[in-house]
């Protein structure tokens, strides 16, 4: 292991320590880095409705802050949304992933925050190895030969035979296989890019960098303010992983976290909208559920690729399809039509265009079947960090995990441990990511959603205990994402106070957000419990559709495993 670095001064003091004595006392290793100067153009991206225009520019970023010299230098892209008024500072943002593009998020924020706005540059980056955003640079891909990967549609990682699992397990392999293969995949990682982030705020002129971050984007927030802490400003983790443990962790959760989201709060949902259609209780809707998995596994679609509907479940968007390809196997099996509710037909149509195509009165299972892909590329950012970052568990652990998992979480336990690449990668990690220290803890916040199934909430809840720092739990929330994209004025206040004002609170439980359909919350027994001012009343006005645009970025970008 090497020693964990505490800046970009660390860095440039290790190499010039290794200078022979007769060069130039002044030379400066990362001279050619810190010094270039911005240069801000037109974005490759389209500015969304709603969202702020950015400028966009890319820096030069060595392939290895150990060791600046070996190797060809990458390119990293950045975007900025300038302060509208008195300004703080910069506040960098990260949707996170591993390997989500951000340059476009910096607007996006911007827009649905411009109180925050008027005294933050907004600035977005295009993390190492995720490419262009806007162009067709998408950056690290895994060249994964698809004559190693299993065909057919009949997967089903119920099936325990060995067949079934070797075919299943033939997937990760090849992948990690890929991946270690290209020459990259040691410099994509979080401690490589926490440093090209520290070169960002040195090139901005920053003495601190403050930061807004989703998902994986809360572990490499977390990872810099404990590399960088004397550059570390205000720190939002959004969504969050334990970053006081093993990133790799959260994955091994989903089987849980997904199951529960599931069961308690997306199958009940589905029996109080669709209650003709799937059933009038829970117990029902689960029942028609086996019965439609099957009915799809005979037309095309696999029982994993069914399942897949519905695990992550973490958008607004994304609970809509599961419920267009639902209602539209249970019609196709007992002879009828779908018949959304009507709060809910627009956006269920909106959903069926974009996903399938075609109009949802229109959607059948051929539909279904020719838009659920056998095999999508592969982002070698993803797993070079999550694999990477950290010492990786055994394939064989995973597949015990798997058995153990299965039983209880059938919705994604019998699969995930035979689909984790970590499990096959022999690269040991190049450097230490310390935990966050005391002195940074002060100006850290962390909010959860309580059913959040793509980070768990005992996994943000662990961190900030750890940590010592304050967390908002969202009582009943079931997405992935609550602050600035769920219209949930309660979170929202808080952060924005914490940003503009510099008033933190004390860890507090804001009320939940009605699901979508209804005008009320229907409250779940969960690790929150319920907070007693309430419901949050969600916000509804011309941002919405930005805000669910966003929603589903995060959530959409954390499903990629």
């Amino acid at each position: 292991m090497r020693t964990p670095r505490t800046g970009l001064v660390a860095v440039t003091a290790l190499l010039a320590a290794a200078v022979p004595a007769t060069a130039s006392a002044a030379a400066d290793p990362l001279a050619r880095y810190t010094s270039q100067q911005i240069a801000w153009s037109d974005c490759a991206f389209k500015t969304a409705d709603g969202a702020k225009p950015a400028q966009c520019a890319e820096i030069t970023v060595p392939r290895d802050w150990a060791n600046p010299a070996a190797g060809v230098d990458l390119k990293v892209s950045i975007s900025r949304v300038a302060a509208t008024g008195a300004r703080q500072g910069a506040l960098l943002v990260n949707p996170g992933g591993p390997g989500g593009q951000g340059t476009s998020l910096a607007g996006q924020l911007a827009g649905l925050e411009p109180t925050v706005n008027a005294q933050y540059d907004f600035i977005g980056m295009d993390p190492r190895g995720t490419g262009r955003e806007g162009s067709s640079d998408k950056g690290f891909q895994c060249q994964v030969p698809t004559d190693r990967l299993p065909e057919g549609t009949t997967l089903d990682a119920r099936d325990r035979s060995a067949a079934s699992i070797a075919a299943h397990q033939a997937k990760p392999r090849a992948i990690a296989e890929a991946c270690q293969s290209d020459a990259l995949a040691p410099y994509i990682t979080t401690w490589q890019t926490t440093h090209d982030m520290d070169l960002i705020r040195t090139l901005l002129g920053e003495q601190q960098l403050n930061y807004l971050g989703y998902s994986y984007g809360t572990w490499l927030g977390a990872k810099y303010a404990s590399l960088f802490p004397g550059h570390a400003g205000k720190i939002v983790l959004d969504s969050s992983v334990n970053f006081e443990g093993r990133l790799q962790a959260d994955f091994e959760a989903f089987p849980v976290i997904d199951q529960r989201q599931f069961d308690d709060v997306y199958v009940p949902w589905l029996a109080r909208q669709f209650p003709d259609q799937l059933g009038k209780s829970p117990a029902a809707v689960k029942q028609e559920y086996e019965q439609v998995r099957a009915y799809y596994a005979a037309h095309g679609v696999s029982p994993d690729a069914f399942d897949q509907f519905f695990v992550g479940n973490g958008s607004k968007l994304q609970w809509l399809l599961g419920a267009l390809v639902f209602t539209q196997g249970a019609a196709a099996l007992d002879g009828t039509k779908p018949a959304p509710p009507e709060d809910l037909a627009a956006d269920l149509d909106a959903e069926s265009r974009a996903a399938f195509g075609v109009p949802a009165a229109d959607l059948t299972t051929a539909e279904v079947a020719a838009a659920t892909p056998d095999y999508a590329p592969v982002s070698g950012t993803r797993y070079a960090v999550a694999c990477g970052d950290q010492p990786t568990r055994s394939a064989s652990w995973y597949r015990h995990l798997s058995d153990r998992q299965g039983p209880a979480d059938p919705l994604y336990g019998w699969a995930y441990g035979l689909s984790e690449a970590c499990g096959y990668w022999s690269e040991a990690p190049q450097h230490e990511l310390p935990d966050l220290p005391a002195s940074v803890a002060s100006h850290v916040l962390v909010v959860q959603g309580e059913f959040d199934p793509q980070t768990g909430y005992e996994q943000a809840h662990a961190a900030a205990r750890a940590a010592g720092v304050p967390l908002i739990s969202v009582a009943d929330a079931p997405f992935h994402g609550q602050y600035a994209i769920n219209g949930n004025p309660c979170v929202d206040g808080l952060v924005n106070t914490f940003l503009t004002e510099n008033s933190r609170l004390a860890s507090t439980t804001c009320p939940g957000v009605p699901l979508p359909g209804e005008d009320e919350v229907h409250p779940v027994a969960g690790p929150v419990g319920h907070p007693a001012g309430g419901v949050a009343t969600e916000v509804h006005d011309a941002l919405s559709h930005l805000r669910q645009t966003v929603q589903d970025l995060i959530h959409t970008l954390n499903t990629g495993r």
